[in-house]
């Protein structure tokens, strides 16, 4: 049984910084494509970050340089340091995770396990 759960979030003002955790387990490939996509009320999922087997990372282009996404291909995790947040940022935000080989893209079909989602909320 696939599991993908995050931690971290919170509230936080303009400017401020937060971290985020993710871990996959239950599935026999090691090298999962994680990601990490964010959700407001109304809108699409929109991808955030993603990292797979070699450590290479895709950022969307509205958190580069702000956020940094590190990948543990030992323990499955994936976190999220987000620094200089903007109110924009303020959304639910999900991991997710493929045991599929492939690119690990940054859309939402690549995709099959998700978690709970945790919320970040981003004060002016």
């Amino acid at each position: 049984q696939v599991r993908v759960v995050e931690s971290g979030g919170g509230s936080v003002e303009a400017g401020g910084s937060l971290k985020l955790s993710c871990v996959a387990s239950g599935n026999t490939n090691p090298w999962p494509c994680l990601a990490w996509f964010r959700q407001t009320p109304g809108k699409e999922r929109e991808a955030v970050a993603s990292a797979g087997r070699g450590g290479i990372t895709k950022y969307a282009d509205f958190v580069r340089g702000r956020f940094t996404a590190t990948k543990d291909n030992r323990k499955n995790t994936l976190d999220l340091e987000m620094h200089n947040l903007k109110p924009e940022d303020t959304a639910m935000y999900y991991c997710a995770a493929d045991f599929n080989w492939g690119e690990c893209l940054l859309t939402r079909s690549r995709y099959n396990y998700w978690g709970q989602g945790t919320q970040v909320t981003v004060s002016s």
